[in-house]
């Protein structure tokens, strides 16, 4: 099924360059998981491939990928590895806006790209305590302070997912002076930049989303590369679309597993494979459904948001996606348990680790909470405006 949304040459070559990592990759995984890990070798794979340049434009040296090309490569690692996928996303992903919305001054674009291109990791560092998911619009408790031509910047960051590989943070600073939040460039080397190993969760264990202490860390004046109020504020973040990818790709993974299982086993009452029980059929067919009404969903939006003239048009498709995607695929992979019977609760057995790592897409942003509420306000909006005009 999957086969139609190839649409490139390209992405054949490099969904094939992927493939050779399969085994290594999905034999680290059960390992990444049991010792809470991070997979630092599937890492140094992906480097050695140059993936993490994968979404950086070709005009600064990169692959160029689009939208559409990060998601169909992000599933598919996902079926191999969900923590490598969803870990290695947000990379693929800020690097994406960074370069499509043109956040930052052209020296430092041009620096960064230098970065990327040598296997640079980056992601934001944003989350907190005491404020939670920056969607819901809490103020960060890190601060920057102005001082001699530098920035001071103390805090605590929470969910610094790939934390130790990262080599920038990008990280939110309540700035006292501007009365507003800057982001800014952090190399991992900079004094005062320390990882505090506090990830101990049962779903994506092998993220180490650890948290970043930042204490008295000195940075230069064009170290704070984002304020609010930049022309890009606002708009719509496609790039974010690798989260539910890498829940398709878990979906996908549980799929497979539970048909390969259904297709060979054969208890002695029965005179075939339970694949040729009704019961069984049903719960994969309706696994079939699934999984092809979330690739249209995502891979649709995909295509529109990188589509100029479809783009300025989309709305809420973005978290309808993540939204429609991360719920589906956990009751992919519910009822792929189902076929499986009590032998997917072994330790052992793959499907009780998606089971659990599934499950952590309801907690990346944007929230189903949040998506429901925007889809309910736009609605009555677009109704107040309808009137309106009647009237």
């Amino acid at each position: 099924m999957k086969e139609i949304f190839i649409k490139t040459e390209l992405q054949r070559q490099w969904l094939d360059k992927l493939a050779l990592l399969k085994v290594k990759i999905t034999e680290g995984a059960a390992i990444v998981d049991e010792l809470s890990i991070f997979p630092k070798e599937s890492f140094s794979l992906l480097r050695e491939i140059g993936y993490p340049a994968i979404t950086l434009p070709t005009e600064f040296g990169g692959g160029g990928f689009s939208v559409y090309d990060m998601v169909l490569l992000q599933e598919t690692l996902a079926s191999y590895d969900e923590n490598t996928s969803l870990s290695m996303g947000w990379t693929l992903g800020v690097v994406g806006e960074l370069y499509e919305q043109k956040l930052w001054t052209d020296d430092k674009l041009n620096f960064f790209a230098n970065e990327v291109q040598n296997g640079a990791i980056v992601n934001r560092s944003v989350s907190e305590a005491r404020t939670g998911s920056p969607t819901r619009g809490g103020r960060p408790g890190t601060n920057a302070i102005r001082s001699n031509n530098e920035w001071l910047i103390n805090g605590r960051k929470i969910f610094t997912t790939a934390s130790p590989v990262l080599d920038y943070f990008l990280t939110s600073a309540w700035i006292e002076e501007k009365q507003q939040v800057g982001f800014f460039l952090i190399h991992k080397d900079t004094a005062g930049v320390s990882i505090e190993e506090t990830w101990d969760v049962m779903s994506m264990r092998g993220t180490s989303s650890h948290d970043l202490i930042l204490q008295n860390v000195k940075v230069s004046d064009s170290d704070l590369v984002e304020l609010p109020n930049h022309p890009s504020g606002g708009k719509i973040n496609g790039w974010l679309l690798h989260i539910p990818a890498t829940y398709l790709g878990i979906a996908q993974a549980a799929r497979d597993y539970a048909v390969h299982f259904a297709n060979h086993h054969q208890p002695n009452s029965l005179n075939a494979p339970i694949s040729s029980l009704p019961n069984v059929q049903n719960l994969l067919g309706e696994i079939e459904l699934k999984l092809q009404q979330s690739r249209f969903v995502l891979y649709g939006t995909a295509e529109a948001y990188d589509d100029p003239k479809r783009r300025d048009s989309l709305s809420n498709e973005i978290a309808v996606a993540k939204h429609t995607v991360t719920n589906t695929a956990i009751d992919i992979v519910d009822k792929a348990m189902r076929v499986v019977g009590a032998k997917s609760l072994q330790n052992a057995n793959p499907l009780q680790r998606y089971y659990r790592n599934v499950r952590a897409g309801l907690h990346n942003p944007p929230m189903d909470d949040m998506t429901i509420t925007k889809l309910a306000l736009t609605a009555i909006e677009e109704q107040k405006k309808k009137n309106s005009i009647v009237n």
